[in-house]
């Protein structure tokens, strides 16, 4: 069985995947906007947007939209990433109706109300301090603005507090105007339920959305950079990163191998190197994030700062031979295995599907079969890692440090060490 699409007259897609033997259900709406496709002047609203939905709708307030959930069982979140923004839910198979037409609310009622605003601006507000108070967590917010300089997608998507603290009804209302069209959106449902009557409880609820979007999303162009902060931390947190690929790129399987073979999990290069051979850290690893139209190749770890500046040249060495030599064969195969166990795996897991069809459409237009990616993926040779490998880490470094870098070894002598 595939799973099915149907296209309202207002252009909203509407999906589905029917799993008969499931008592479940997972659905949700996914919304192809994000912190970067935000004018500066409104960084963060995509998020605050999604926090405030759920403050209250025509037919119910805050406390009503989660005890409709919870009443019966179910479970409702959301996220705001820099591409995306969802809203979702899993429920037994007998309560999907009310799911969708509890989300469906706060997409085409929410109220905004004046009080609700003014608590949630400090929600949010505090949630914005708890990530600049940990090295750990906002290092990648620091990594983001260096490698994406004065653009939509290098600003944080929770915003900064004089500007959340200045978002009232009107901008939300503006934001989601503009932003959320049924063009620009999926819903999306996976379990036990009947394609068409999915829609006929979609169309009841949505056939007003607004048709199309109405802004254009930024360029966004790889710059990298350097940003060292000092703080009175036992440790320093450390990213070295380089310019990646999108979603669309050819290279975007052998970057995710190349990555994986390089720092994805215990059997990786940088693990054995720098933890099981040094014991210089606890946790290193390396890590690709994709976007629309560019990417970051990152590598990620913490240590003493009296030992960052032996940590920093088994790093560098280890990205230097990844780019001289090609990788053995048993590498790759390793790597190849652990990317397509985690694709198989995801797959018993129904919101996991929900996620992965949604993007897919969103991004691509179309359904992206599991055992296309594989063939994708077991096609990918050594020549292509070397060639990928080749490319990434010839770009212009992203150097970011927090905590207790006293003596760090500098942005320069990186970029020499690098050649």
């Amino acid at each position: 069985m595939l799973p099915e699409i149907t296209t309202l007259k207002n252009g909203l897609r509407v999906v589905s995947y029917c799993y008969p033997q499931y008592e479940t259900v997972s659905l949700g709406i996914w919304v192809n906007t994000g912190s970067a496709y935000e004018p500066k002047e409104l960084n963060g609203i995509s998020h605050f947007v999604e926090h405030m939905v759920f403050k209250g709708t025509k037919s119910r307030n805050s406390i009503e939209i989660s005890e409709a959930i919870e009443n019966v069982g179910g479970q409702t979140n959301a996220y705001t990433s820099r591409e995306f923004t969802a809203f979702y839910a899993k429920m037994l198979k007998n309560d999907a109706e009310l799911a969708i037409d509890v989300l469906s609310e706060l997409m085409t009622s929410p109220t905004f109300l004046h009080e609700e605003l003014i608590k949630e601006r400090e929600v949010v507000v505090q949630e914005i301090k708890q990530t600049f108070d940990d090295p750990s967590d906002i290092i990648f917010d620091y990594m983001q603005e260096q490698a994406f300089k004065n653009q939509a997608i290098g600003r944080p998507i929770l915003g900064t507090t004089e500007l959340v603290r200045g978002f009232g009804a009107n901008e939300l209302r503006g934001y989601m105007a503009t932003n959320y069209a049924a063009n620009n959106m999926l819903v999306c449902a996976v379990g036990n339920i009947e394609h068409d009557n999915f829609v006929k409880m979609v169309e009841k609820r949505m056939s007003s959305v607004p048709a199309h979007t109405n802004f254009e999303p930024e360029e966004q162009k790889y710059c990298g950079g350097y940003y060292a902060e000092k703080r009175d931390n036992e440790q320093a947190q450390i990213i070295l990163g380089f310019n990646g690929c999108g979603y669309n790129s050819n290279d975007y399987y052998p970057s995710m191998l190349m990555s994986s073979v390089l720092g994805g999990g215990m059997s990786s290069r940088l693990f054995k190197e720098i933890r099981e051979k040094r014991g210089l850290v606890y946790s290193v690893y390396s890590f690709p994030n994709y976007y629309t139209k560019s990417g970051f190749v990152g590598i990620s770890a913490a240590t003493d700062n009296e030992q960052i500046n032996q940590m920093m040249p088994v790093m560098i060495d280890e990205i230097k031979k990844i780019t001289d030599t090609k990788v053995a064969e048993d590498e790759l195969q390793r790597a190849k295995s652990q990317l397509k166990a985690g694709m198989l795996m995801s797959l018993e897991s129904s919101s996991a599907v929900a996620e992965r069809l949604a993007r897919q459409q969103l991004l691509f237009g179309r359904f992206v079969p599991v055992e296309e990616q594989i063939a994708r993926i077991d096609a990918i040779s050594v020549d292509d890692i070397l060639q990928t490998a080749q490319k990434v880490f010839a770009s212009k470094p992203t150097y970011t440090l927090v905590g207790n870098i006293d003596g760090h070894i500098d942005y320069d002598n990186v970029c020499q060490k690098l050649k």
